[in-house]
């Protein structure tokens, strides 16, 4: 019975190695490989967004995209995706290459192509690519004739294709220059068969789009049309590669999370991914960033995500195409689709969720399993530095909080292991008189704890309750955006970035290019400093009686600074300063109960 429980520390012990292994030893390795541009997960700004139009469609109805008036034949475009993944005009050349309508908000900038009325141009005016306040904006869309267009697009489909409904070659007339929060623009088309088409473009101050797509109907007949909107991108993206973070298409249809990594749809022939819901979104995420159309919230739809191939370059869309809509003579068609394209901020998308009744839009972050831990402690922080100023602080605090929360039962646990640490002597005799005959040491060693009242696995809860926490909290330093860029005291200028100093440069007192194969041994200062209040925790525990488990034991620190130390400095702060309030806790029980605490 005491092999079994040691043996279940031990496998909890080393199930969190193998987790964070794995993110060490194989993910670490992809991402570094790309820390320069993705360390903070920025699109690039010239060519890591992007897209055409698929193929494949969501209904019966050709697709967005999938009809030659509605798609881009991007071999036409001059520089577009058909030309190459890396080649094209530059961003500013592709702006110049037909009118636009500015778009400036206290968030964004960017512009609306009149040609084919589509949003492709729109840099995030708060977020920079690093560290630096003068490097370049986060651009998020990028415009057609880029080697990597990105862009939305709203507009509609006719169940008589001998219908005239605005196409990519389109040129829309605008009764504005500037899309402002307080100025939204209307684009017009006639298509001289007496359909007027508009589309009212407002935005709000953060990231919202609405555009009501309208049509009046001035000739003789009923016509029936489709709504459709579509977010779609060429060139598959540098990822992550994290398994903790999903990247690539996805969106709440009938009321359930949908995720679609692009290697699922560029590599597996699978076809596209078709849904039949009523309301929802859906979209493309990064990291960091979103562009997820909106639709209608009671209008019923075919919603897919597609890809398709243009001279060996992938292109990935999200789309929805709403129920035909008749349009009697004399008559007016109106509807309201929206556009979110900007960062994921928590707050924001749940204040969307409500304001617009979007379907568990907070999801557009990557919470996880431990959602219900995950969201609490990421408010929890952004309460504590609401009142302290600083993240790093809040995580201090809300350390405190958690330990005070699960106080009685870690008091519990910590006399547990004193009563154990106390019977050491006893344990040891044992150990040299029944050393040869493992059976009776244990039966011996049972009928110990059983009179002097020892549960051997009672100092086993507070890690088992630290786990789920650890986990929830590393996926709030890494997901979330309002960790990005967030400043600690000192050297940590980043939370959600490794500790930038390391042994090799003498944590920053001899600065120099230390080579990728020797990064694994460039430990930062805060990684040390955990693996030292580790070490020191242990010393204060109860020591296993198996030479071998001890041994492991005793290496478990050093491991453990290994792994953390390409982990979020944030949650090795978290960590260490967690290990200084267990010493703390567990000296002074010691020292009430009489156990010498070494």
């Amino acid at each position: 019975m005491m092999t079994d429980q040691k043996n279940l520390v031990l496998a909890i012990v080393l199930s969190v190695v193998i987790l964070m292994g794995y993110q060490f030893f194989y993910a670490k390795p992809q991402h570094d490989k790309q820390v320069a541009q993705q360390a903070t997960q920025q699109p690039q700004p010239q060519g890591q967004s992007g897209t055409g139009q698929p193929a494949a469609g969501a209904s019966g109805v050709q697709a967005p995209g999938a009809a030659p008036q509605l798609g881009v034949d991007t071999s036409t475009v001059a520089g577009g995706a058909g030309a190459g993944a890396d080649t094209g005009p530059t961003r500013e050349a592709a702006l110049k290459q037909g009118p636009r309508i500015k778009i400036n908000s206290p968030t964004l900038t960017g512009s609306i192509a009149l040609t084919g009325g589509r949003i492709d141009d729109l840099s995030l005016k708060k977020y920079r690519v690093d560290l630096d306040p003068k490097s370049p904006m986060v651009e998020l869309l990028q415009p057609i004739g880029t080697a990597h267009p990105y862009y939305a697009e709203f507009g509609w489909l006719p169940a008589d294709k001998s219908i005239k409904t605005p196409t990519a070659t389109t040129v829309w007339t605008a009764d504005g220059s500037e899309l402002t929060p307080n100025n939204p623009v209307i684009l017009r088309w006639d298509n001289g068969e007496g359909l007027i088409f508009e589309q009212v473009v407002a935005l709000d101050d953060k990231y919202m789009f609405s555009v009501t797509q309208r049509v009046r109907n001035s000739g003789n007949g009923s016509v029936t049309l489709l709504p459709y909107g579509l977010v779609s991108r060429t060139g598959t993206p540098k990822t992550l590669g994290f398994y903790i973070l999903h990247e690539g298409l996805l969106g709440v249809l009938d009321d359930s999370l949908h995720e679609v990594k692009y290697k699922d749809l560029a590599e597996k022939d699978e076809g596209p991914k078709r849904f039949e819901t009523t309301g929802g979104w859906l979209g493309i995420t990064d990291k960091y960033w979103l562009a997820a159309i909106i639709p209608d919230q009671k209008a019923h739809m075919q919603a897919s995500f597609n890809s398709g191939k243009n001279n060996n370059v992938e292109k990935y869309q999200a789309d929805f195409l709403i129920d035909g809509r008749p349009v009697a003579p004399g008559g007016v068609l109106e509807v309201t689709n929206r556009l979110f394209a900007g960062a994921k901020q928590v707050p924001l998308l749940d204040d969307y969720e409500t304001l617009y009744n979007i379907p568990r839009f907070d999801l557009a972050v990557d919470f996880g399993w431990f959602y219900f831990l995950t969201k609490p402690i990421f408010y929890a922080l952004l309460w504590f530095e609401k009142y302290l100023g600083n993240i790093g602080l809040a995580i201090l605090a809300l350390t405190v909080s958690i330990k005070a929360l699960f106080f009685p039962l870690a008091n519990k646990s910590y006399r547990a292991m004193s009563k154990m640490k106390a019977l050491q002597p006893k344990m040891q005799a044992l150990k040299e008189r029944y050393g040869d005959d493992r059976q009776r040491m244990n039966q011996e060693l049972m009928a110990l704890y059983k009179k002097q009242g020892v549960n051997p696995a009672a100092g086993c809860l507070p890690m088992v309750l630290q786990i789920p926490v650890f986990f929830s909290l590393y996926k709030v330093l890494f997901v979330t955006i309002e960790m990005r860029h967030a400043p600690f005291y000192g050297w940590i200028h980043d939370l959600s970035a490794p500790d930038p100093l390391g042994l090799l440069t003498v944590f920053g007192l001899f600065p120099w290019d230390v080579p990728t194969a020797l990064h694994v041994v460039n430990i930062g200062l805060w990684p040390l400093i955990m693996g030292i209040t580790m070490f020191l925790q242990q010393r204060l525990n109860p020591q296993p009686a198996d030479p071998i488990q001890a041994k492991i034991f005793m290496f478990m620190p050093i491991v453990f600074t290994f792994i953390l130390a390409k982990f979020p400095a944030g949650l090795v702060i978290y960590w260490a300063w967690n290990n200084v309030l267990s010493m703390a806790q567990q000296w002074v029980i010691m020292r009430r109960m009489g156990v010498k605490a070494t």
